[in-house]
């Protein structure tokens, strides 16, 4: 689905423009308006009147029409400017949300920037006391481990703080609701936002400038509610998506299908964002992040510690057997 919402300031001579969609609105004759809605009554209501009564008295704006078409032509530019008033606050909420994000990024960089660092100083051989000689430890499982995730992270691309990954030509960012995409738009002149093509649908993605070749343009890793994305233009230099997931129990490896994956098990989430999610899904989100730890430091998850308590209360409710050669998965 194009998204359809572009919004963009700019100066014409002394007045303030702004263009949403294919509507230009301008604010040339706010202070007259102003002047007229501070001296009528009744509020909005007696503005109105104010305006009609203007039409009645000094134009033919009744006269030359039948009262069905100026009924239809009233209801049209309501609705429109009813329309574009909702998408200008999904903007703005769009952009609230999104410095937000960033404020809470810095922030969370300069905890760990003022965390004290630890750094653990490891032997790799001992002396064989009186003797002189130096014997080599035996392997570490730790080492083998480490070994087998190094060959598991091959091909894989760094993960960023914001559990997404910094990419040639954009970064990107996730929580388990929904992603964020940022893209400069690398031009020499200022773009504007009808240059700026933004096609979403269920499963796909497309960004690039108006005759230029696209920036994106495949398949996103997973399903997301294209109603429900925005896209703006900051600053006529950085493109910023916002794309609302389907399923919101997951982590994105990668934007799109063609793009190097990151490891997901080195995700971070937000615990901030918990308090956010329902009484049925933050359980179910805890349960996942202990279980991703876990396998991290080769512990058992919590379904393998259950299955071992049910197997120890079984065993002390059976001493009569003999488990000393069973083997267990």
């Amino acid at each position: 689905m194009s998204c359809l919402i572009s919004f963009i300031h700019f100066k014409l001579g002394h007045r303030t423009v702004c263009k949403m969609g294919d509507v230009v609105v301008t604010d040339k004759y706010d202070a007259l308006l102003l002047n007229i809605a501070q001296d009528a009554a009744a509020g909005v209501g007696g503005f109105l009147d104010a305006i009609f009564s203007f039409l009645a008295r000094k134009t033919d704006f009744y006269s030359n029409s039948n009262e069905k078409a100026l009924e239809s032509m009233l209801l049209e530019v309501c609705r429109r400017y009813r329309k574009l008033s909702f998408e200008s606050q999904k903007q703005v909420e769009a952009a609230k949300k999104l410095k937000e994000r960033e404020i809470r990024l810095k922030r969370e960089h300069l905890n760990e920037d003022n965390e004290p660092k630890i750094i653990e100083v490891e032997d790799d051989v001992v002396a064989d006391e009186g003797k002189g000689v130096v014997t080599e430890l035996p392997p570490d499982s730790n080492d083998e481990k480490e070994k087998v995730n190094e060959k598991e992270e091959e091909g894989k691309v760094k993960i960023n703080d914001g559990n997404g990954a910094n990419l040639e030509n954009y970064s990107w960012t996730q929580t388990l609701k929904e992603v964020e995409v940022r893209i400069p738009t690398k031009m020499k002149v200022a773009v504007k936002a009808r240059d700026v093509i933004v096609e979403f649908s269920n499963q796909h993605l497309k960004v690039g400038i108006r005759g230029q070749t696209p920036i994106i343009d495949g398949e996103l890793h997973g399903k997301i509610r294209p109603d429900d994305c925005t896209w703006m233009l900051d600053d006529s230099k950085l493109i910023i998506l916002n794309l609302e997931k389907s399923d919101q129990m997951s982590w994105w490896s990668r934007l799109v299908t063609t793009d190097p994956e990151i490891d997901t098990k080195k995700v971070v989430p937000e615990n901030s964002k918990l308090a956010d999610l329902d009484n049925e899904t933050r359980p179910l989100v805890e349960k996942m992040m202990y279980d991703d730890r876990q396998r991290r430091m080769g512990l058992p998850t919590s379904d393998d510690q259950k299955k071992h308590d049910i197997l120890k209360k079984f065993m002390q409710q059976h001493p009569e057997m003999d488990f000393s050669k069973a083997k267990f998965c």
